[in-house]
């Protein structure tokens, strides 16, 4: 890889990371195209978006325990959820035809998308 390309991928990779301790996540949703714009194929995107945004979503949690942002009666039923629903998702992007992913992705980032334009 050229110093460049690297220097691309740290820029991509600050900015993914700060806006997922910012808005507490969609960092993944940057990562993905960049990703695939840097010639992963789709499933590796979707696999290493999730891979480089456990470090950062880690560190944020963290931050953000430490900070007494997090409520903790919900803190345990919501990260067992997360934690099942993670890896039901990890063993269904292996499973799931590339169309299905490739759909899904779309409809969460259009949902989010309009979900940020209400009230």
């Amino acid at each position: 890889m050229q110093r460049s390309g690297k220097k691309a991928y740290l820029a991509g990779g600050a900015a993914v990371g700060a806006v997922n301790g910012l808005l507490g996540g969609g960092g993944g949703m940057l990562a993905v195209p960049i990703l695939e714009r840097a010639g992963l194929p789709e499933r590796s995107a979707h696999a290493t978006a999730i891979a480089v945004i456990a470090p950062a979503s880690f560190l944020s949690g963290v931050l953000y325990l430490i900070e007494g942002l997090v409520p903790m009666g919900l803190f345990v039923p919501v990260s067992l959820g997360v934690l099942l629903g993670g890896a039901l998702g990890a063993k269904l992007l292996g499973r799931l035809p590339l169309k299905a992913v490739s759909l899904l992705f779309e409809l969460v980032m259009f949902a989010a998308g309009v979900r940020l334009l209400l009230p």
